[in-house]
């Protein structure tokens, strides 16, 4: 009888993940210790917290710890930065409520973005047929106007042309076009971004 696609020879000592032997790749955080144990403090209480409304104070602690931050950036509570050092922002970007930004590989956020509630900017994966699950690190980059709508993940190696959306609740693991919109799960293109005439 001949095995289905994909199944393995019985014979054959099954291969098991086994974290014990968690491999990094050569990953590292880029920063000493005292300063990752700074920035965790940090992060709890002025950032992934409600009771720190400020967000011109959050924006120079930002620059404190290493990121390059614009003017006029908007930090709403809760939100959640892995390393302020792999971050650069723009002039005039919203921060929306609960938004994580998982950032183990850079993050760059151009001028005029958005970025709702409840968002996601991952930036680590792991490799599934890698017996020591592997990490993978990635970069993503929102080029000026993107949006990210609420609730929505922004996968690894992903960049958000300008002016393109991803849509309430999607996930995003593919390059954008300019003024593309982009829906669902994966999120594939949907229409066009059309912005009305000033005036």
């Amino acid at each position: 009888m001949i095995p289905e696609e994909g199944s393995q020879n019985p014979k054959a000592k099954p291969i098991t993940v086994n974290l014990q032997r968690y491999d990094y790749r050569g990953f590292k955080v880029g920063a000493g210790r005292i300063k990752q144990i700074a920035w965790y403090a940090c992060n709890m209480l002025f950032y992934n917290s409600a009771w720190f409304p400020v967000s011109s104070l959050k924006a120079s602690l930002l620059r404190l710890f290493g990121a390059r931050v614009g003017d006029r950036v908007v930090i709403k509570p809760r939100v959640n930065i892995k390393y302020p050092w792999r971050l650069e922002i723009g002039n005039d970007v919203w921060i929306g409520e609960g938004v994580w930004i998982d950032n183990l590989g850079q993050v760059t956020i151009g001028n005029d973005c958005c970025i709702s509630q409840g968002a996601y900017l991952l930036t680590g994966n792991h490799d599934y047929s890698d017996h020591r699950f592997g990490l993978m690190v990635g970069t993503i980059v929102m080029e000026h106007g993107a949006w990210v709508a609420a609730r929505s993940v922004v996968c690894p190696n992903v960049c958000m042309h300008r002016h393109s959306i991803v849509t309430v609740g999607s996930v995003l693991t593919k390059n954008t076009m300019e003024n593309g919109i982009y829906s669902g799960i994966p999120a594939e293109f949907i229409k066009m971004r059309v912005m009305r005439p000033v005036g």
